[in-house]
């Protein structure tokens, strides 16, 4: 954005259009009962100054298009007297009526240049009409046209602040209105994961209790069923911790994404050592809660094939990504694609409405799992 112009009256000395008015009320009184003229007409003509005003001064707080009017009027009759004046009252009352209207946000400038031309013109004519001095002629005139001039200044900062300021609230009411759909947005998609959470993990455990009541029924197969319910147990487990996750991404004080792997390797076993490296940074709880989950799933999996084995955790952050990758010692169970729960699907599905990608398999006699999200 372009420097603010500054006006040619610094805010410093530049009081309050109250405090003005209130001035130039008293200026106006004082003019009417100090003037010392001789011609009645100029007395008619300061009175229609004084009242138009006063009017302007009521009416402005309510009416500013009548406040406007009145005030172009109480510019004329001393613009008119200054040619025949006897004293500086009609100079007086010029300076206060054409430097405030000079200054008003309500008319354009058209309009504002237009009636000040007026009164250049009222201010002119008489004058050498009468034989006044030019010095004095033109002296009225580059009076009036530097106080128009001073005021347009004025009113021009005014202008660019009241908009500085429409757009300052506008910015602010686009900021808020972003957040709150940012907000809903988030909302819904923490919805939508609970939802297939809890499809997918109560959708197993229907399937693997429907199996364990098979075994038990038509093969007595007591070990088989007992396989199957601790199976269910922990679909039943995980699914409650995923849900737990993406409530918790509600919060506002979710924790950063090393805080929460850190409590799943206190909360798994002493076999597990965690190592996090590069400059971290607050990540989306999209972001957090699928790589938590991906934690929490690897380390299942490595405590069911492997146990007892030691297991690695290494979080790192570069400029462009996050990658975690969770190693371990090959045990001597198979490793299935898909052993019944989330498994490596489920995470690589989890892991793609983040924006991120998975990858998993035995390498060098270990069995690794790496995920990586741009973030």
């Amino acid at each position: 954005m372009g420097k603010r112009e500054r006006p040619l009256l610094p805010d410093t000395i530049a009081p309050s259009w109250l405090v003005v008015q209130l001035l130039g009320t008293a200026a106006v009184v004082v003019v009417l009962l100090t003037a010392s003229e001789s011609r009645a007409w100029i007395w008619v003509a300061y009175g229609v100054c004084g009242v138009c005003w006063l009017g302007f001064v009521v009416a402005s707080p309510r009416l500013p298009k009548l406040a406007t009017v009145l005030l172009a009027v109480a510019t004329v009759p001393p613009s008119l007297a200054l040619g025949w004046a006897e004293d500086s009252s009609a100079i007086v009352l010029a300076v206060v009526t054409v430097s405030r209207f000079a200054t008003l946000t309500g008319p354009s400038v058209a309009a504002i240049v237009g009636v000040v031309g007026v009164d250049l013109g009222l201010a002119a004519i008489p004058g050498l009409l009468v034989g006044s001095p030019l010095v004095v002629v033109f002296g009225n005139v580059g009076v009036l046209l530097v106080l128009m001039l001073l005021g347009l200044n004025r009113r021009q900062y005014e202008v660019q602040a009241v908009q500085a300021a429409a757009l300052l609230e506008q910015t602010k009411l686009a900021q808020r209105e972003h957040a709150r759909a940012a907000a809903l947005d988030e909302r819904t998609r923490i919805a939508r994961e609970i939802h297939d959470v809890l499809a997918h993990s109560l959708g197993a455990l229907g399937v693997h209790l429907e199996v364990a009541e098979a075994l038990l029924a038509e093969k007595s197969d007591v070990d088989g069923a007992l396989g199957r319910v601790r199976l269910s147990r922990r679909l039943a487990a995980d699914g409650l911790a995923e849900a737990r996750d993406a409530v918790a991404a509600l919060r506002s004080d979710v924790p950063s994404l090393a805080e929460a792997l850190q409590s799943l390797v206190e909360a798994h076993h002493d076999g597990v050592t965690f190592e996090v490296s590069g400059e971290q940074r607050p990540l989306p709880s999209a972001v957090v809660v699928s790589l938590v989950a991906v934690a929490r799933e690897a380390l299942t999996n490595a405590a069911r094939h492997a146990p007892g084995r030691p297991v690695s955790l290494r979080l790192r952050f570069t400029p462009a990504e996050v990658r975690l990758r969770v190693r371990n010692e090959l045990g001597d169970t198979a490793r299935p694609e898909d052993t019944g729960g989330f498994g490596l699907t489920g995470m690589r599905e989890r892991l793609a409405l983040a924006g991120g990608t998975l990858t998993a398999g035995p390498d060098d006699g270990h069995w690794t799992v790496e995920a990586v999200v741009g973030a």
